[in-house]
């Protein structure tokens, strides 16, 4: 199971600090994330400046290695919403970040040159959780992930409520993929008639009833950022009609 974060904004944020006070903000930051992840009993592959990238069911095997990186990733939000105060001090814009997490076989080991290698990991459902980490950005979520992901967690037990939010047709893949916005039970509790109020909207859409879909997301867009994006979605659909007899409700993602 295969985790991607990235700190929203992070470049704007390095543009307001000293070398020193971006590196001691960097350094608290990834700190608290990683003691969650290697807490649940993750590995850490790499650091890319404020991205995290890391991975469970290797070196040692976890059964239940898509449940541990899901819930990292929970945890991971929820010790940002404790620090994120004095994270905004410190850069004087808002802290966020974006998490995508996949399932699926990867191929991991030492790679490189002979001289110098690394720990890490290669494969095709490495770049799809990549791709799901900014994809985030076209839906104003903070975390998603794949059905794949879902099915283990759920063989394996889980108090994380799993909202469709799309099929969505990332860069470099051929076959579009269903993906999840993974939710506490306290949140989806609270949001309970919104979140059904969407899912209705979400069938009309995938079978293709734009005008009906968009007004029921239209009722919500206030209450809920996801359906906000479908409004303007379908908008853009409604100006340059697709083939119906080819619609298949796919999100056709054209960034990275």
């Amino acid at each position: 199971s295969i985790f991607f974060s990235d700190v929203q904004g992070f470049t704007s944020m390095s543009e307001k600090l000293a070398p020193e006070e971006l590196t001691s903000l960097l350094n608290d930051y990834l700190s608290a994330m990683t003691d969650i992840i290697l807490e649940s009993g993750g590995t850490i592959d790499k650091y890319e400046g404020d991205a995290i990238i890391a991975f469970w069911n290797a070196p040692l095997e976890q059964k239940d290695h898509a449940r541990r990186a899901l819930e990292a990733a929970i945890s991971c939000q929820q010790k940002l919403n404790q620090i994120r105060e004095s994270l905004e001090k410190r850069t004087g814009c808002p802290f966020y970040i974006r998490i995508g997490l996949n399932t699926g076989d990867a191929v991991v080991g030492n790679m490189g040159s002979r001289s110098r290698f690394d720990y890490t990991m290669l494969g095709d459902s490495v770049n799809l959780a990549a791709r799901l980490e900014g994809i985030n950005k076209q839906f104003g979520t903070y975390c998603i992930c794949t059905k794949t992901l879902k099915t283990d967690c759920e063989l394996y037990g889980t108090n994380i409520v799993f909202r469709e939010l799309a099929r969505v047709l990332v860069v470099g893949k051929k076959e579009a993929v269903t993906v999840y916005e993974p939710i506490t039970c306290e949140e989806y509790d609270s949001k309970k008639e919104t979140l059904d109020i969407f899912n209705d909207a979400l069938q009309l859409f995938y079978s293709g009833d734009f005008v009906k879909a968009r007004d029921i997301f239209s009722s919500i867009q206030e209450k809920d950022v996801v359906a906000a994006h479908y409004v303007q979605k379908i908008q853009s659909i409604l100006e340059n009609p697709p083939n119906m007899d080819c619609w298949q409700g796919v999100w056709i993602s054209e960034v990275k």
